[in-house]
């Protein structure tokens, strides 16, 4: 987990830094929001970004995304912060980090493999929505109200106008990200015209020194682990399935690999950092990535620059970020919101298996209502439950009587817990001639149920008296079919290698 500065040859650098700046600008106003969902300051949520975001794009496993405070962690913090207080959550960040580090010593990133393609849909869709909705928030004033006619009609001028210079520039020129160009040209026409709108010091002053050392005042005590580990847990688990899901998001569109696996134990180091130095922890950003990505960033260089820029907003141009009209940044947002919804989800509903569509549909409002963690999880464990079921009537049996006078079963779909029903329905015991014959070389002996059932097969028939011969199984469900004895026929030559899933084996 090293950096080198060798590695940036090659690279667009002026892309990359441009792209850089356009994010740290980007990030200001949600590290800002975010801080303040959590009920902490918003220089926690600042000094968060910075860190998490220099520190996971120097070392994490997916050159060009992004991390930062998210929403997705704020919402589980700030019941910690009412309750105890902002110690606790520094200690709760810095226990959180250590666990996402174990994960990635673990090599536990990799079961992101098992999200499937409907939920990811599902990720992505409720997601963008969550952007857009939480964009809403900036045509209202402090009491919730919405804005006054003038200043809501300006808001919304200049938020399309944004939008506009994002999707037209492109058609034109490429020299500078389109981003950047929109949020310089709109903060230009509404400082330059004195307009009276919102704008990012409105929401909190970003003016603050480096951040510096702080162990967490709590007691070291079993009280207080039991306070802060169940929220570090929860906030472990929610950082690295956004950050995983991002990162296979960005995968996708750059058409490259990262490495889950140093992702998590880079996210975890960013965040023990953090925790020491007074910030709010974070994970990966789906809006910031994109963007970034979409300006043409694509090497560590981007992060870096967007972190370091971030910095230098709040030490030295405080002044200047604050003046940036809030619809400037609330227009790329939107912008962010549309680009990332999966709009080919509505041509595939009606083509894709019934189950697929209801997944996705499902962890697209799971998301919505709940969090993304609970809906990933709901997603991957109903698309377990569909394959299970699916699988678990595709055994099917071929007979027939060879020329000794033995039926012959050949075995097709694999045998596990869902399934063994459906096998056992197959045979006739009390009907069959003296000998039978099970060909499993077509199939596959999946679970310690799959092995139970060959044993429950074979006292079947000895109860009957009659012979039942297992043909075609692996060494692992030779060893474990214990029950069977010599009814089970050896074949070297053509019996397949496969390790069965077993409590013994695990």
């Amino acid at each position: 987990m090293i950096f080198s500065f060798k590695k940036l040859k090659g690279i667009d650098h002026k892309t990359e830094i441009l792209s850089g700046l356009t994010v740290a600008l980007a990030l200001v106003p949600e590290a800002v929001a975010f801080a303040l969902v959590a009920g902490v300051s918003p220089i926690l949520g600042l000094y968060a970004a910075f860190m998490v975001c220099f520190i996971t794009s120097a070392f994490g496993g997916r050159p060009g995304m992004i991390s930062g405070a998210t929403g997705a962690l704020a919402v589980v913090m700030v019941s910690l912060v009412n309750s105890h207080g902002v110690e606790y959550l520094f200690a709760t960040v810095v226990l959180m980090g250590f666990i996402q580090v174990a994960i990635g010593l673990l090599k536990l990133g990799k079961f992101i493999r098992l999200v499937p393609a409907p939920v990811i849909y599902g990720f992505v869709n409720g997601l963008a929505i969550i952007i857009g909705m939480a964009q809403i928030q900036h045509f209202k004033s402090a009491d919730g109200s919405w804005l006054e006619s003038g200043s809501l009609m300006l808001m919304l001028g200049l938020c399309a106008a944004t939008m506009a210079i994002i999707y037209l520039l492109p058609k034109i020129s490429k020299v500078i990200p389109a981003p950047l160009a929109a949020i310089l040209t709109v903060s230009a026409i509404a400082i330059g015209l004195d307009l009276d709108t919102k704008t990012v010091g409105d929401l909190a002053s970003i003016k603050a020194g480096l951040p510096s050392f702080h162990f967490p005042e709590v007691p070291f005590t079993l009280e207080t682990l039991k306070i802060i580990l169940p929220y570090s847990l929860i906030l472990a688990g929610i950082g690295l399935i956004e950050s995983l899901l991002t990162l296979t998001l960005i995968d996708e569109m750059t058409e490259t690999r990262g490495q889950g696996n140093r992702e998590c134990k880079a996210q975890g180091f960013a965040n023990i950092v953090t925790g020491f130095f007074g910030g709010m922890g974070g994970c990966a950003m789906i809006g910031q990535s994109i963007i970034n990505v979409s300006s043409g960033g694509r090497s560590r260089l981007s992060g870096i620059v967007a972190a370091i820029s971030l910095l230098i907003f709040i030490l030295f141009a405080s002044g200047l970020i604050e003046q940036i009209p809030m619809a400037a940044l609330v227009g790329l947002m939107f912008m962010v919101s549309i680009g990332t919804f999966e709009w080919a989800t509505f041509k595939i509903l009606h083509k894709v298996p019934k189950s697929d569509a209801i997944i996705i549909i499902a962890v697209t409002v799971l998301t919505l209502v709940f969090d993304l963690a609970i809906a990933v999880l709901a997603g991957v464990i109903l698309a377990a439950l569909v394959f299970a079921w699916d699988n678990s009537v595709r055994i099917r049996a071929r007979k027939s009587v060879d020329e000794n006078g033995a039926k012959l079963y050949e075995i097709y779909g694999p045998l596990f817990f869902g399934s063994i029903a459906t096998f056992h329905e197959k045979f006739d015991p009390q009907n069959d001639p003296e000998d039978v014959i099970v060909d499993f070389k077509e199939s596959r002996v999946v679970d310690q149920s799959g092995i139970e059932a060959l044993n429950q097969l074979t006292q079947r028939y000895s109860r009957v008296g009659k012979r039942v011969c297992l043909r075609h199984l692996s060494q692992d469900c030779l060893t474990l079919l214990g029950k069977a004895g010599s009814m089970v026929e050896c074949n070297i030559e053509e019996d397949p290698n496969y390790t069965v899933a077993t409590d013994a084996l695990a």
